[in-house]
């Protein structure tokens, strides 16, 4: 027989800020292919060209150079799978790193007790974004570029600041 209990348990804090960041990626699976066939037959063409002259070792070059390049594109895909989520919640301020093997490492800080600091660059912009809190200091956002690191770290900043006011009172009529 088993014993039957009516507690709920307690709701999950409402979320003042939730992302998702992931590197960008300027070409998908379709343009990756179109890109790798068209490299391929003018590498071929050229290839051949040099072979009919009697250059015929450089054909081999431009076949290691279609290797090469689909070797940088398939290391680029790869990394594209790394995540970064920041949840800002009244209580706490959790991010949590997904590196494109798998590796997770998460962080819980009080968004009470964090400061928020970036690197900006007087021609490049914003280069780096940070958060200290009791002498550790977490970089967010790396993969982001400068005019998207500007909107991400206003967004987080204004929800640090709700944390920091604290919960909102909403009497019930």
């Amino acid at each position: 027989m088993t014993a039957s209990n009516d507690f709920d348990p307690e709701p999950p804090e409402p979320k003042l800020f939730s992302a998702r960041l992931t590197p960008h990626r300027s070409l998908n699976r379709t343009g990756f292919l179109v890109l790798m066939a068209f490299i391929s037959v003018v590498s071929f063409v050229a290839g051949v060209a040099f072979w009919m002259m009697g250059a015929w070792p450089v054909f081999g070059f431009f076949s290691l150079d279609v290797l090469v390049i689909y070797w940088a594109f398939r290391i680029n895909f790869r990394r594209a799978k790394a995540t970064e989520d920041i949840v800002v919640t009244a209580s706490e301020l959790r991010v949590r790193r997904v590196s494109h093997r798998g590796h997770v490492v998460e962080w819980v800080l009080n968004p009470l007790w964090v400061q928020f600091e970036q690197k900006s660059h007087a021609e490049f912009g914003i280069e780096g974004l940070y958060l200290v809190s009791r002498g550790r200091r977490v970089s967010i956002g790396s993969f982001l570029g400068p005019d998207e690191k500007a909107s991400f770290a206003k967004a987080l900043m204004a929800a640090l600041q709700a944390a920091k006011r604290g919960p909102t009172y909403n009497p019930v009529a």
